[in-house]
């Protein structure tokens, strides 16, 4: 019992980051029935902005036990958002725009190309050798139940819960969370109506990145090692997350990289451990051969 609660426990807090990357796919094909495959590059972006920016910090400013502290480390976080954000603003208005009215395989084109700029433009500029995150917060083991953890897991899923959180109330509590709705609902009728589609375009992308830049944040603290081609694997797996979930739910996709997360982790504690970075792409055969609208999606007609 005990070893089936430590499994759960690491799944729920990997799937925690898993499900902050999805939802900036889900809430992209939701409004442009883009597939932005960049967007687990975005995710190593934030990662390296807080490497950057927690190095600077850790060398400037006054640590406890090598550790930043929980004021410094906000600080970290808040830059790596604000950098995450202003890119895919930068890479909607550049290279996504110009491209929406043509052909959706062009986009998906664009897309690609963009991961590959930000994969291999990363060792270029950052260097290809692995780096190691710096201490934010000092780690402490917690045990409870015959359960072992570290209070990065529980950071990981307390912040993970309140963006999502914020992430719901912005969709289903604000006046741009309706405009983001409609938009999604039909493009050219809520141009009509009124709605600054290019502004909510651009702002999905912006929120979308910020939570690229937490779940980097997050997978830093987790996991000190990262890389610039850290994100593909991720990104492969959020993507096929909010598929599970039904792509373009944003509920379905927090409850797809949750799945994700549990089944790796209890695969990766048993005898076929070496499987488990496979598990993702059996899920994703799995769910396209028998139910491709996925767990909470919805069919729909479409027009031939």
């Amino acid at each position: 019992m005990q070893e089936i609660l430590q499994n759960l426990l690491n799944g729920i807090a990997v799937g925690a980051i898993y499900a902050l990357i999805a939802l900036g796919y889900t809430m992209v094909y939701g409004i442009l029935k883009l597939i932005n495959f960049a967007h687990g590059d975005v995710f190593m972006l934030g990662s390296f902005v807080g490497f950057y920016a927690g190095g600077y910090a850790a060398r400037h400013l006054p640590s406890t036990n090598g550790a930043l502290g929980w004021g410094y480390a906000g600080l970290v976080m808040l830059i790596a958002m604000s950098v995450c954000g202003l890119f895919g603003f930068l890479n909607e208005r550049i290279a996504y725009r110009p491209l929406r009215n043509a052909p959706r395989i062009a986009s998906l084109i664009t897309a690609i190309g963009v991961s590959f700029l930000l994969e291999y433009g990363g060792q270029f500029v950052f260097g290809a050798d692995p780096k190691f995150f710096p201490t934010l917060v000092e780690k402490h083991l917690i045990n409870f139940g015959g359960v072992t953890t570290t209070n990065y897991q529980i950071i990981v899923l307390v912040v993970a819960v309140i963006f999502m959180g914020l992430l719901q109330y912005i969709i289903y509590g604000t006046k741009f969370g309706r405009a983001m709705r409609a938009v999604s609902y039909n493009f050219e009728t809520a141009s009509l109506m009124g709605i600054p589609t290019d502004r909510v375009i651009s702002m999905t992308f912006i929120i979308g990145s910020v939570l690229a830049a937490v779940a980097g944040i997050l997978y830093g603290l987790s996991y000190p090692k990262i890389d610039p081609l850290m994100g593909i694997m991720p990104g492969l797996k959020a993507f096929i997350a909010a598929v599970l979930g039904g792509i373009g739910n944003v509920p379905g996709a927090v409850v797809g990289g949750l799945i994700i997360g549990i089944i790796e982790s209890f695969v990766g504690g048993s005898q076929f451990s070496n499987y488990r970075d496979a598990i993702a792409f059996i899920i994703l055969i799995a769910i396209l051969l028998f139910r491709p609208s996925g767990l909470f999606g919805k069919y729909q007609a479409e027009k031939v």
